[in-house]
This record gives structure tokens, C-alpha cells and sequence, in this order.
């Protein structure tokens, strides 16, 4: 069975969660996570560096082959959500610049694969991380986000290599 390390990704301007696991057919196991944190004092512009040159820096220590970003919430602050989709497009855009497919995944998408429903909350989520993933240490939401993308990558990935070797479930 072929492992693939896969990198999870919860966007976000003042801290972007980010989660590394294995994937080996159902089997998963936590390898890392965290957050990349902004200073607020800074520029758009060199905010926007800062979580570039963690992300590089979080490939190039974890080395991951895949890449998953969840799709960002729009909020009714036009300014907050076009400052968020800048943040996103940099989330994006690195794994891409480093040659990894990325995947792009709807939050009730992401709730769905690791909860069940596509209705859940947070906490609901969290416990949900802690208990497929023993061992992450879920310092902020943003990271335990981050690893239910990679999750919801691990299995939508499973599914679709089951199905492209004309595996079909009883």
C-alpha cells in the first residue's frame, strides 16, 4: 500500500492552520501541525510574505507530496473577505509553486469526511481530529481545521483510487 504525505490547509490572514499527515489506504497518522501567525503592525503586502515563506519553509521540513486548502467562509465585511482571499490565494499558490497538486475542499465538504455531517461545529470537530489522529496537539482551531482538510483529502484521494482501478464496494 502506497503512503502519501499529504498537506493540509485552513487559509487565513492573521493565522493560517496547517496539518501534515500520512495516508496509507484507510490508515492515517498525525506527522505535524500548527500555525502560521501574522504581525498585525506589518503591511498587507509583507503579512502576505510572511505566510509564503512559512509555507515554503513548512515543504521543505515535512517534505509533503499533496496539498488540500479548504475554501474560505465569506463574511458580510467586504474589506475582511477580499483581505482573506488574498491570504488564500497565497495558501494556494505556494504548494502549487513547489509542484504539489492541490485540492480545494467546501468546509461542510471537509465536516462531512471527518464528522459525519456536514452540520457540525468546531468542538464537534476538533474531538473528531483528536480521536483519528492521536497525538496532534491542536494548539489553536486553525491547526485541528487544517487537519480535518487533510483528512477530507485522504479520503476523497482513497475514493478516487479505489474507483480508478474499477474498485466498486459490495
Amino acid at each position: 500500500m502506497q503512503t502519501v504525505r499529504l498537506l493540509g490547509l485552513d487559509p487565513g490572514l492573521q493565522h493560517t492552520g496547517w496539518g501534515v499527515v500520512e495516508s496509507s489506504g484507510n490508515r492515517l497518522r498525525h506527522i505535524a501541525d500548527g500555525v502560521i501567525s501574522t504581525t498585525t503592525e506589518l503591511s498587507l503586502a509583507e503579512r502576505l510574505c510572511q505566510i509564503h515563506r512559512a509555507l515554503n519553509a513548512l515543504m521543505d521540513l515535512w517534505k509533503p507530496e499533496e496539498a488540500a486548502v479548504e475554501h474560505t467562509y465569506v463574511n458580510k465585511n467586504p474589506g475582511a473577505a477580499l483581505k482573506l482571499g488574498q491570504a488564500r490565494g497565497v495558501v494556494l499558490l505556494a504548494p502549487a509553486l513547489a509542484g504539489l497538486p492541490v485540492a480545494e475542499y467546501q468546509a461542510m465538504e471537509v465536516k462531512r469526511a471527518v464528522v459525519g455531517t456536514g452540520h457540525a461545529d468546531k468542538t464537534q470537530v476538533s474531538a473528531m481530529v483528536q480521536r483519528l489522529l492521536p497525538g496532534a496537539t491542536l494548539r489553536r482551531a486553525d491547526a485541528s481545521d487544517a487537519l480535518a482538510v487533510a483528512i477530507c483529502h485522504a479520503h476523497h484521494r482513497s475514493s478516487r483510487l479505489a474507483l480508478a482501478k474499477g474498485y466498486v464496494p459490495a
